[in-house]
């Protein structure tokens, strides 16, 4: 197990680096030390902000400094070498017809082998986790895409893309809140609303959390889109 390794940020923040390749054992290590950092909450500590390999600890610095925040943190480290993943898991709508909804499916079907159904069918088996938040406002970077589904990113960005596209570029998917360029592949597109207008909770999962998608037809999607949020 690779050696935590703490790194200043500015005069309020501290970088605990876990390791360096992103893997489902290591994420939940980090997960575990964010738990663990917000159950006895050093004195000075403001907010945590877990990500797939490291996590980042902003603390108020006319009360502590990065030597106290780290020798708290040390002793929190080692009940993280067997970390399980916790969270609720939450079912995710996608459709997968059609070019305009999916209009890199095929592509990505006869790049990795198989004929479009059996990807779709690898896609619906896997369960994911909420590794981290990031880029834009919703943006939860899933974990746990089989590696057989795996694709690089497009060598360039492609603009416009609808909310609600589900993406996927190396070992990792997501569900679009905006509209955006992207450079991942799209597969589908979800009638599962991320991000939401509710101020107490505007995203549905947490870090931590378990997804898994579920197969919606167009005229599902259709109604779901007409219909408001589900």
């Amino acid at each position: 197990m690779t050696a935590a390794v703490f790194k200043p940020v500015a005069d309020h923040a501290v970088l605990v680096q876990l390791g360096d390749q992103i893997s489902d054992d290591l994420t939940a290590r980090v997960q575990a030390l964010d738990r663990a950092i917000n159950a006895q909450m050093p004195q000075g500590v403001q907010e945590t902000i877990p990500a797939f390999v490291n996590l980042l600890v902003e603390f108020d610095p006319l009360v502590t400094d990065h030597a106290r925040i780290e020798a708290a943190i040390r002793p929190l480290l080692k009940n993280t070498s067997k970390a399980e993943s916790t969270g609720r898991t939450h079912e995710v709508e996608v459709c997968y017809d059609g070019d305009d909804l999916a209009p890199d499916l095929m592509r990505v079907a006869e790049a990795t082998g198989q004929s479009v159904e059996a990807a779709i069918n690898m896609h619906l088996a896997a369960e994911f986790s909420v590794g981290m938040y990031g880029f834009a406002p919703g943006y939860a970077y899933l974990s746990g895409l089989p590696e057989k589904l795996q694709v690089p990113r497009k060598p360039a960005a492609v603009r416009d893309i609808a909310a609600g596209s589900v993406l996927i570029a190396g070992p990792q998917c997501l569900v679009t809140t905006l509209k955006m360029p992207t450079g991942w592949s799209i597969i589908g597109r979800s009638a599962t609303r991320i991000l939401r207008d509710d101020p107490a909770r505007p995203f549905p999962f947490d870090v931590g959390d378990r997804v898994k998608f579920v197969r919606i037809d167009r005229s599902t999607l259709e109604r779901a889109q007409t219909g408001g949020e589900r």
